[in-house]
């Protein structure tokens, strides 16, 4: 079972050599001014009403010849609004926010729960992960792929914002692959991480062994 999550275009326009391609463009936008920093945000639709992707776009002017910073952020309301101690995922909104504001670039919001398995089966995962499954194997455990996320969607994000260059804030190499593989260059990985807890040593090893995997 993947991200019930889709692609959903604006428009399909086709290029000068037949092929279609989607386009998304914002439903709204606004201006939005934060503890981190002031932003432009801007909602894409997702396919579901009242959830769609963020992109937060700094107000910072980007130096002349460096590639925008940008963070791509699977939704997690456990880390991000729980403030909850078994990730890390919510120290990784507030700097990304932080870094994106004072460099330039964006924040890429995607509702993408849970690695793309929705908040209720997250919770049930986190049960599975208290009997000591990782946080992969308790994604399998329920029938799930072990990480079900789509990264296509945030390339579209990046073309509407004009940017096929980038530097991008992640520890995952498979976000790097999905914008290469839909044309966006990253000219640099920017890591972000931080010192391990007793609740969340577990979580964050586990995905530095899958990460390790993915290279």
């Amino acid at each position: 079972m993947g991200s019930p999550f889709l692609l959903v275009c604006f428009a399909v326009q086709q290029t000068i050599e037949g092929k279609y391609i989607c386009v998304m463009k914002p439903l709204a936008k606004a201006q939005l001014p934060t503890e981190s920093g002031s932003f432009e945000v801007r909602a894409y639709d997702s396919g579901f009403h009242d959830f769609p992707h963020l992109v937060m776009l700094s107000k910072a002017q980007v130096l002349e010849g460096v590639a925008p910073l940008v963070r791509i952020h699977s939704e997690c309301w456990t880390g991000d609004v729980a403030g909850s101690l078994k990730c890390d995922c919510g120290p990784q909104l507030d700097t990304s926010l932080k870094r994106v504001a004072q460099d330039g670039g964006a924040v890429l919001y995607l509702r993408q729960e849970g690695r793309g398995i929705g908040l209720v089966e997250k919770l049930k995962a986190y049960n599975l992960q208290d009997q000591g499954l990782d946080t992969y194997e308790a994604n399998e455990q329920l029938g799930h792929q072990r990480d079900a996320r789509k990264f296509d969607v945030a390339a579209k994000l990046l073309e509407d914002l004009g940017w096929l260059e980038v530097r991008l804030m992640t520890n995952n190499p498979d976000k790097v692959s999905a914008l290469r593989e839909e044309g966006i260059r990253v000219t640099e990985v920017v890591p972000i991480q931080f010192e391990p807890n007793e609740h969340n040593a577990a979580y964050l090893a586990a995905k530095i062994k899958e990460a390790r995997g993915a290279i």
